[in-house]
């Protein structure tokens, strides 16, 4: 046997061994005695397990408590967890268990393991070089991922696959068979296949030619492809979506609330397509007001365990990109049958208000509705009667925008947190090339919208939570968010306050009303965009559970998400459910539902990654034409080895290397957020205004360097 087979399977038998102490509580036992309890009767096993306790005895991991018996010095030698690499190609072992501390793996004790997996670690109870945790990979349980975007190298003979991304160490072989007829130096989707013991590189397989690197199609598809999301939909689920007809018979709108003579119309941004909400508004004789929130009724089109129905929840979301949508539903669901487009009979699934002139909640009914929208509003058609109060439907959208401000003070007062956070828009030409960034405003009629989404997502909630309550609780999708962790928060107190803003801690809603009143004095000014985005880092993040009900950060005690089903797939099940329900049925099953909603979350976050990374090409893509321009920009983050500035105009955000600036040594002051030269003591903070030179743009790690201009 090889010696490092021989290695390999000593660690084996020491794990065995140890699970044998563990689970006898770890009492002292002898050699006989463990080969006993694992059934080895053989002397040869006996005296093979004495040397592994012997040697192993010596290396710290047993004790030797009394002549002849052995037992554990630590009980958990053996930890799983995920793998965090390096830039050198060691990595380490962030475990399961929270309370268990990192554990450092050398490249050499690695076996294989790549970034994100996750893997099962023995660990070595002797000190080596000076390091608590040290230990070594004994087995790979699962891989993060076996697909990677990458460049072709190929030559006569062989080819390798350079992946993109910074964290996988090796190139990818592929054989000259699995090039899938790709071209050397293009961009291309690889699956490893393979990856032999002792070898040092993968093998693996061309699945996708993306194109030309540096052209804006194949840079866009790399980014889906790299973050798992598919490039088209599979034959069966269009062929599925091309079955169901795109227009309403008059059977399937019998046993529905029949709104299409009532005032409806949508609003939405200027190039959107599929149009999720309508609104309906209806003077009633006592002087209130009906406002109905009419949603697209997927789940009537969209039946479970359909193909249609098993790739929206693989996807579980629409992803937008800077240039393109990728919709969770093909094209004949989302912008043809489901979209609420004007002039045309469509099927909702409606939550259905009457409000006083004071917008206080007199009744709420919930069912399934027929509309017919009488007109398609832009944001900024909608803007400008709210601005001009004339125009179409103008007493209808003016007094909505009326009751919807009282909405939003109702909300506020309550404790509700407002997060202006700018958003990044490029003019683009028609090869996809960024000319030009503009910052989108958030007006009147986006906030309008937005009131009625709330109060119909939370009043969604809130019936079913309280329908469940005594009897039986009904097991419903919720979007959770938690209260923040109090020391993230006080960081980010100390902080907001070198600014002059002062956060009160004492209670829930003392710190939302001081959040907001900060968020109100910053909007516009320099510093908006890092003391917004370091507020968000210090909140918790929102996800859907079937566990919790409530949103800290709108101050509901429910909350769920029902207003977008074409472009969310947990919209899909709280349709479905509030459908049983309705109808009388039974709770459902909550673990399936806890899963499903588990899985939204994680692809949730997988989709504003992707989107995050093509604004991050595009902002790349801008300044690649203006390297050697100076710009004003704020640091925007500090690092050990760099600090993130982002540009005032363009909100473009580059680095600047500690290394490139050459009038002192620079170090990372974590606590205080800044970066100190050691012997000037100068100090540049987060927050600061500062002068700084486009030096480097690297488009296929959407990556920009900056230089620091000095005084």
């Amino acid at each position: 046997m090889s010696k490092n087979k021989n290695s390999q399977a000593k660690l084996v038998l020491t794990q065995m061994i140890s699970d044998i102490f563990e689970k006898n509580k770890n009492i002292a036992l002898n050699h006989k005695q463990v080969a006993a309890k694992l059934n080895l009767q053989d002397a040869d096993s006996a005296n093979t397990i004495l040397e592994i306790l012997v040697e192993q005895t010596e290396n710290g991991v047993f004790i030797r408590p009394e002549r002849g018996k052995f037992r554990l010095k630590e009980l958990k030698i053996f930890v799983i967890g995920k793998v965090d690499m390096t830039a050198d190609g060691s990595a380490f072992i962030v475990p399961d268990d929270e309370f268990e501390k990192d554990i450092f793996v050398g490249p050499r004790k690695l076996r294989n393991a790549l970034h994100g997996d996750k893997v099962k670690v023995y660990v070595f109870a002797k000190k080596t070089s000076g390091r608590k945790n040290e230990g070594e990979v004994v087995e790979i349980i699962t891989r993060a991922k076996t697909d990677f975007i990458g460049v072709a190298k190929i030559s006569e003979r062989f080819a390798f696959i350079i992946p993109d991304d910074r964290k996988m160490l090796h190139d990818i072989f592929v054989p000259m068979a699995d090039l899938n007829g790709a071209k050397n130096g293009q961009k291309v989707q690889v699956s490893i296949t393979d990856w032999p013991e002792g070898a040092k590189n993968p093998i693996g397989k061309i699945i996708n030619v993306l194109g030309t690197q540096g052209e804006n199609n194949t840079e866009m598809n790399a980014i889906l492809a790299q973050y798992g999301f598919p490039l088209s939909f599979p034959a069966a689920v269009e062929q599925e979506a091309n079955e169901i007809p795109e227009t309403v018979s008059e059977d399937e709108i019998k046993g529905r609330k029949d709104f299409r003579n009532t005032v409806t119309f949508t609003i939405d941004p200027a190039d959107a397509k599929d149009f999720d909400d309508a609104i309906s508004f209806k003077k009633l004789p006592n002087g209130n007001y009906e406002i109905g929130v009419h949603i697209a009724d997927v789940s009537h089109y969209v039946k479970p365990k359909t193909n249609l129905d098993k790739e929206a929840y693989e996807r579980a979301t629409s992803v937008y990109l800077v240039d393109r949508v990728i919709p969770m539903l093909p094209e004949r669901l989302s912008n043809g049958v489901c979209s609420l487009r004007p002039n045309e009979d469509k099927l909702c699934f409606a939550a259905v208000f009457e409000l006083d002139e004071h917008a206080n909640l007199l009744s709420q009914w919930f069912g399934r509705t027929a509309i017919h929208s009488n007109r398609r509003f832009s944001y900024e058609e909608a803007q400008e009667v709210i601005e001009t109060k004339q125009g179409d439907f103008a007493e209808e959208i003016l007094k909505l925008n009326e009751l919807a401000y009282i909405l939003r003070d109702k909300k506020f007062k309550d404790g509700a947190i407002s997060f202006e956070s700018t958003e990044v828009k490029f003019k683009l030409d028609e090869h996809g090339k960024p000319t030009g960034v503009y910052i989108k405003e958030r007006k009147d009629a986006h906030k309008l919208i937005e009131d009625y989404m709330l109060l119909a997502n939370r009043k969604v909630a809130e019936f079913i939570a309280k329908k469940g309550k005594g009897k039986q609780k009904y097991t419903f999708v919720y979007r959770s968010h938690d209260s923040p962790n109090l020391e993230n928060l006080n960081n980010f107190a100390t902080f907001a306050a070198r600014f002059g803003y002062k956060i009160n801690m004492k209670t829930d809603k003392e710190i939302a009303k001081s959040l907001n009143y900060l968020m109100e004095d910053v909007e516009g000014k320099k510093e908006q965009n890092i003391l917004t985005q370091l507020a968000i880092r210090s909140m918790a993040k929102a996800i859907y559970t079937t566990k919790k009900t409530s949103h800290y950060g709108l101050a509901f005690d429910y909350y769920t998400h029902f207003t977008s089903p074409i472009r969310r797939y947990p919209d899909v099940m709280v349709h479905r459910l509030l459908a049983l329900y309705l109808d009388g049925g039974k709770s459902a099953n909550e673990d399936e539902y806890e899963t499903a909603s588990s899985h939204s979350s994680a692809m949730e976050k997988r989709a504003a990654d992707a989107e995050r990374a093509s604004i991050k090409y595009k902002q790349a893509e801008y300044l690649e034409g203006n390297v050697g321009s100076i710009f004003t920009g704020i640091i925007s983050g500090v690092t050990e080895w760099g600090m993130y500035v982002e540009i005032i105009e363009n909100k473009c955000e580059g680095m600047i290397r500690l290394r490139d600036i050459t009038d002192d040594f620079y170090v990372l002051d974590e606590k205080n957020y800044c970066i100190v030269g050691q012997r000037k003591h100068k100090k540049y903070q987060l927050g600061d205004e500062v002068q700084v030179k486009v030096k480097k743009v690297d488009l296929s790690k959407r990556q920009i360097d900056f230089a620091l201009i000095q005084d």
